[in-house]
């Protein structure tokens, strides 16, 4: 599958709950506030956690009348066929098209993936630009990237999804030349200084300098997340009370604060772009991907 002319991110992570499809919707919005042509794609037939939380925010725009920004949405439809293969074939023909469709017409392409491993998600990573891995900062999520030892925190063995990257950025440098910007982000890091905390900081240090990716904090525990998400809402969207249906809380705050920080950590190079509202008229649908 040939590469597109946006600048792709890929959220990848063979685990759920680790907060792929809230930094998505998070880093679109923003790109969107910042004057980008954004798309996005939900790869996770199953769940869509990514696609209900887009619709969520046009339902609550409408109800309200409110005026925010929304990016070019494709869901791909869960496959009915009773053969694996078909399946697959259907949906990396949906896949395709979502791409064909925006290729050379956004700036950024948002691509959320499922927790498991397919055939789909290995061809997602294979086209990332930027590849996010979000970690809740336990030693069961490290376990997703390898096997690390239980007293020093020091690699054993690359996990399954480790390799599955590696094997992309293979594929990428033969492709074009270029490899992928991985980024292991670090979400609900305990303030204590715990076992624990030390032994997943240990095993990130030691699997980062094995692969050649980057490390960088994320979010912190915030309930703020549980009731944006019901309204389709973002930290980067103005906080007052007409937009989020209450008073906004420091939590709101602190956690603008944490995600501007992860955006300027990801280096996705910003530079000043055409006005926010124009941006917003361009990018105002959803679309599901259909095969053909």
């Amino acid at each position: 599958m040939q590469r597109t002319n946006a600048h792709v991110i890929v959220l990848g992570n063979e685990k759920g709950g680790s907060g792929k499809s809230t930094t998505a919707i998070h880093l679109a919005v923003h790109l969107l506030y910042e004057g980008y042509r954004v798309a996005t794609i939900d790869a996770d037939s199953r769940q869509q956690t990514f696609t209900a939380y887009v619709r969520n925010r046009r339902d609550w725009a409408a109800a309200h009348g409110l005026t925010v920004p929304h990016p070019t949405h494709f869901h791909l439809p869960q496959t009915r066929s009773d053969s694996a293969d078909e399946n697959a074939r259907l949906e990396f023909e949906m896949f395709r098209q979502a791409v064909a469709e925006v290729e050379g017409e956004v700036d950024y392409l948002i691509i959320d993936t499922p927790g498991f491993d397919t055939h789909l998600s290995r061809i997602a990573h294979s086209l990332a630009d930027t590849l996010i891995t979000p970690l809740n900062d336990s030693l069961i999520d490290l376990a997703v990237l390898a096997k690390t030892d239980p007293e020093s925190g020091k690699l054993i063995e690359l996990s399954h999804y480790a390799r599955l990257v590696q094997r992309a950025r293979r594929e990428r440098m033969a492709i074009d030349g270029r490899t992928i910007d991985w980024v292991l982000v670090r979400n609900r890091i305990s303030m204590l200084n715990s076992r624990n905390t030390r032994l997943v900081q240990a095993g990130l240090e030691s699997i980062s300098q094995r692969v050649g990716c980057r490390v960088a904090d994320g979010i912190a525990e915030r309930v703020i997340f549980r009731s944006l998400f019901p309204i389709g809402m973002t930290v980067f969207d103005p906080l007052d009370e007409a937009m989020l249906g209450g008073m906004p809380t420091m939590s709101h705050i602190g956690a603008r604060h944490e995600y501007r920080q992860l955006v300027d950590a990801l280096h996705l190079g910003l530079q000043p772009q055409s006005p926010r509202a124009e941006s917003s008229k361009k990018t105002d649908r959803e679309t599901e991907a259909v095969p053909v």
